[in-house]
């Protein structure tokens, strides 16, 4: 049997669980940290810290709310726009084929923090390694994650977008 060694996950699996909600922001001095990646009026973009693929990103409200139907227009609009923004962001700096995207809503579907909602955007590529957490509870990674920050943050650097 061949092993597969995902050190990172142990933080995951080990971390300490507090009522903080980790899509709460704080000063933007903490966003290279936190691995945001953009802040709008409404939405911001941040990567996964556990991330399904590489570039897993995520689009949250700033305002902490769990229902979508809670959002106002702005908020929607500027999630939408981000979500897209990200999915041509991903396009250029990974070369991604496809995309998974959208919102697991409630405990029971998924969410792992259920009371701020957040928007998933999940680079594709044929012949990825979809199949490991299937079969071995693994993800495989190719990028460390700090190296993915900067290639992203560089390219929005390039082409911003006008979330201001």
């Amino acid at each position: 049997m061949e092993r597969l060694w995902a050190p990172w996950r142990l933080e995951y699996v080990q971390a300490a669980r507090d009522n903080d909600c980790v899509f709460c922001l704080g000063e933007e001095a903490e966003d290279e940290a936190r691995l945001v990646l953009l802040r709008g009026r409404h939405c911001f973009i941040i990567m996964n810290r556990f991330p399904y693929s590489n570039g897993h990103l995520m689009v949250a409200p700033m305002r902490h709310v769990a229902d979508p139907g809670l959002l106002d227009r702005e908020e929607a609009a500027e999630l939408h726009r981000m979500t897209v923004y990200c999915r041509d962001l991903l396009l250029k700096t990974c070369k991604a084929q496809g995309f998974n995207i959208g919102m697991n809503l409630g405990e029971v579907a998924g969410a792992g923090i259920a009371d701020h909602l957040h928007q998933h955007i999940v680079p594709r590529w044929a012949g990825d390694t979809n199949f490991m957490p299937v079969f071995a509870d693994v993800r495989v990674i190719p990028q460390h994650l700090e190296a993915t920050y900067r290639q992203l943050r560089e390219m929005m650097t390039q082409h911003p977008g006008n979330f201001r």
